[in-house]
């Protein structure tokens, strides 16, 4: 009787290594002391998302083996740290201010573009039926604040 093939897409579920849902659970020797960490590496990922400390086993020394519901509550904390870390750079890489002018609200935003050999940033300026103004390019340190808007608008749109 032929044995069947193992399928190279199944999940791995060992005690120090688990993988599914896009991620890899594997757990590592703690460099910092004699524990044991665990590292959640997103699949295609050549860095991890999270790193953290991972309980020990009865005998004190080795690792208490990874299972469903420690893989599962591990995938949601890699996913809300990366979550974060998004909300994060989205944060820095995009602002806004609101302006009061006699015409009404003008919304300035600042989308930061960190390219690597040439970064820069758009400085637009919307009004209150959503109609860009004006846009302009400027440097990537460009510092948006209300004041620095209401410049530029006083200042016709010019480039800053």
């Amino acid at each position: 009787m032929e044995q069947p093939l193992q399928d190279d897409d199944s999940p791995v579920q060992e005690a120090r290594l688990w993988q599914g849902n896009g991620w890899t659970a594997r757990v590592i020797k703690n460099e910092d002391d004699d524990g044991w960490a665990v590292a959640m590496i997103k699949d295609g990922e050549p860095e991890p998302a999270l790193v953290g400390p991972w309980t020990m086993g009865r005998d004190k020394k080795n690792p208490k083996p990874l299972d469903l519901p420690a893989f599962h509550t591990l995938v949601k904390t890699a996913n809300e740290v990366l979550r974060r870390h998004e909300q994060q750079l989205h944060a820095q890489l995009h602002k806004q201010v609101l302006v009061n002018e006699e015409a009404g609200q003008i919304k300035v935003l600042l989308d930061i573009v960190p390219d690597e050999d040439d970064p820069y940033a758009m400085l637009s300026a919307i009004d209150a039926d959503g109609e860009q103004l004006a846009q302009v390019r400027v440097a990537p340190d460009f510092k948006l604040s209300v004041s620095s808007a209401a410049a530029w608008i006083a200042g016709g749109y010019r480039r800053p």
